[in-house]
């Protein structure tokens, strides 16, 4: 099981080749767009304002990152076959999504380093990262590619997948206080944020990038741990793999 997930590691991590221009435009230019322009809105509205405009901005990365080009992945390899040759091989199904999760991490990780210091240059708002970064960063990531592998089993088609993709990626995103504060969003929109995986990760990276860090931390990553293993748990069930 080791050889097998590290060959599907690589073989997903290949993806680069083909999508390293995307990449550069979703996971770098479209979060920096969003602090430039966000950031020029709220300069005057005071530091707190311009730390939730950063962290929305560091979310919306492996939102184009992740979920979308997981759920691009998922649609184009059910498209063309390529789930169907896997089951013909001694792989079992649950290692080629698990093998997703760390590949596209890993493949989003310069957009977020890009993102995050530039950023925070821009904005003028100082980092105090705490340990704790690296493990919170993970699990602001899986959920997001948890829920692209599903968006992409579920549609039928790889343009399909991108447009659904995009409208659940814009939905998350204002679904909270994720970019706006508390105070600046209506209480039935603050009352949906419970629901909303994003609202979850802009509170654990606002903790362990400015801090201070409070029991929320716990509860946040908590809820991005199981909704990790729900999504992933349920793309189990619902990809087709009809072993020969």
């Amino acid at each position: 099981m080791r050889v097998q997930l590290v060959d599907l590691l690589l073989i997903q991590l290949s993806n680069y080749r083909r999508s390293w221009r995307g990449m550069i435009v979703t996971g770098v230019c479209a979060p920096l767009m969003s602090v430039i322009a966000l950031g020029l809105l709220a300069e005057q509205s005071g530091q707190t304002n311009l730390l939730y405009v950063l962290t929305g901005s560091v979310v919306l990365s492996p939102m184009f990152q992740n979920q979308n080009n997981v759920a691009n992945n998922f649609a184009f390899v059910k498209a063309v076959g390529t789930l169907d040759f896997f089951a013909t091989l001694p792989v079992y199904r649950h290692v080629v999504i698990v093998a997703t999760v760390p590949a596209f991490f890993l493949l989003s990780i310069p957009s977020l380093l890009v993102t995050i210091v530039a950023g925070s240059l821009f904005l003028g708002v100082p980092l105090h990262v705490t340990p704790l970064a690296i493990i919170v960063m993970s699990l602001c990531v899986m959920p997001m590619v948890g829920i692209g592998a599903l968006i992409g089993i579920l549609t039928r088609t790889p343009e399909e997948a991108g447009s659904t993709s995009l409208l659940v990626t814009i939905s998350l995103l204002f679904l909270g206080p994720v970019i706006l504060p508390p105070d600046a969003l209506p209480g039935w929109l603050l009352s949906m944020s419970h629901i909303s995986p994003t609202s979850y990760a802009a509170s654990a990276i606002r903790q362990v990038g400015s801090g201070p860090v409070t029991g929320q931390l716990w509860i946040d990553m908590g809820v991005l741990a199981g909704l990790t293993l729900l999504t992933l748990w349920f793309v189990g069930r619902k990809i087709r793999w009809q072993e020969r």
